[in-house]
């Protein structure tokens, strides 16, 4: 399925399009169907259904005809009906399944409206295809400096060529309806071509251009979801998730798709609560719920003159007491219904293999201090004379008397200066 750039080289090692995901020709398993009926062959004088899926640029897909009998297998690029002129996509799905895709998005498959294939595409049509590619980037660029001089409060998100470059097609997302006619305009004077503008949701816009969410994964819409369920506020309520829009809030803009998964599974543990709204009648005052743990059944219960101090409850006990409160009974008090939660003690794992701690790269490696070079002693150094052995002296030793010199130029007697043998304590003296 995967377009010539993306296929393997001479070492084995897929090339890659190096776009990120998306190819060229947007063949990079997006939104795709696993055909697990291509291994079975049809019973004898069953004709193969005549429907194929083709997908255009960044999931967009559409069922066609085959009217001209074409043996066709996923991966082809084909030429299809387009208003005007024709349009270029990739085979994404043959068989039964198409049928019953059709059937998910609503196709009836005997209509005469589905339009038709005309002919595999020739290289002739892939180029053509290709050049007209490769100028939509440039172009959206420009776009989007047309549309803010004209001071439009719309973002250009996409652009697609159709696949003979008759035609581009402009998705843009914007709040509020947009009159556009003075930017068509412009937009057909700089890019000399057939212009159609198209508005996009948030969700659809994400979709789109793709991305990587919050769990690391990609995006749940461009890569699997197909139809947009609306998500609510109460969907994060019902899970008991803080309603922090940053964290709620996915590539879009929107609520996160996601938020849906669970939502049925959390319902269906809900029916079995008391309303959380509930209060809890007893003598030493009235109770209010602070708390719920869905899966373990519990509720955490706190006296509204001390909410300080919570009593967890199970939902029988809960329920029990309200029974007591709608016979205008009072229980003596939360203790008497609460149990106690046994803290497990903390585990010590032991470092079994020997390995060092893992946050010893935490703290900074403190500077190791050079010592100071230090002049040696004149105590350790001994100056040995033919005569006679005495301690040196670092005054006398680097240095000769001043009142010494001046008299021995006086006298005109020259001094004869003996080089000093300097021998260390721990060695033995010459």
């Amino acid at each position: 399925m995967a377009c010539t750039s993306c296929s393997t080289s001479d070492g084995g090692a897929p090339k890659g399009c190096k776009n990120n995901g998306t190819c060229g020709t947007d063949s990079c398993n997006k939104l795709t169907v696993f055909d697990w009926l291509s291994n079975m062959s049809l019973p004898n004088g069953e004709a193969p259904f005549d429907c194929v899926e083709v997908r255009f640029k960044n999931g967009r897909k559409e069922f066609y005809r085959n009217t001209e009998k074409l043996t066709l297998s996923m991966g082809d690029i084909v030429a299809t009906v387009a208003s005007p002129g024709h349009d270029i996509g990739i085979v994404t799905l043959i068989g039964e399944l198409v049928r019953i895709q059709m059937k998910k998005k609503g196709v009836n498959p005997n209509s005469n409206e589905v339009p038709k294939i005309y002919r595999k595409a020739s290289q002739k049509d892939i180029d053509i295809w290709s050049t007209a590619r490769d100028k939509e980037e440039p172009m959206k660029v420009r776009a989007r400096e047309l549309a803010i001089a004209q001071k439009l409060e719309m973002k250009i998100s996409d652009i697609e060529f159709q696949g003979d470059g008759s035609k581009a097609t402009f998705y843009y997302t914007a709040n509020d309806r947009i009159d556009f006619r003075a930017l068509i305009k412009d937009f057909a004077k700089e890019f000399s071509t057939r212009i159609e503008m198209k508005q996009v949701g948030f969700r659809q816009e994400a979709a789109r251009l793709g991305g990587i969410g919050s769990c690391g994964r990609e995006l749940c819409c461009s890569t699997w979801l197909t139809d947009f369920r609306s998500v609510n506020t109460s969907a994060a309520r019902y899970q008991q998730l803080s309603l922090n829009p940053q964290k709620l809030a996915g590539q879009c803009g929107k609520l996160k798709c996601c938020l849906n998964y669970e939502l049925d599974t959390y319902m269906d543990a809900l029916k079995g609560f008391p309303d959380f709204e509930t209060k809890l009648v007893t003598e030493k005052g009235d109770a209010i719920c602070q708390k719920q743990d869905i899966f373990k059944g519990l509720m955490w219960f706190a006296y509204t003159n001390n909410f300080a101090n919570w009593h967890v409850l199970k939902i029988e006990q809960v329920k029990e007491i309200i029974a007591e409160n709608k016979l205008k009974n009072k229980v003596s008090a939360l203790e008497d219904f609460a149990i106690e939660i046994v803290v497990e003690p903390e585990k010590n794992f032991n470092n079994a293999m020997g390995q060092e701690s893992l946050t010893r790269f935490d703290q900074p490696k403190a500077k190791k201090k050079h010592p100071k070079k230090r002049k040696p002693a004149g105590e350790n150094l001994i100056v040995a004379n033919n005569n006679n052995t005495k301690p040196a002296n670092n005054n006398r030793q680097n240095s000769v008397d001043k009142n010494t010199a001046d008299k021995n130029t006086a006298d005109k007697k020259p001094v004869i200066a003996r080089k000093p043998i300097i021998i260390t304590k721990n060695e033995p003296k010459k």
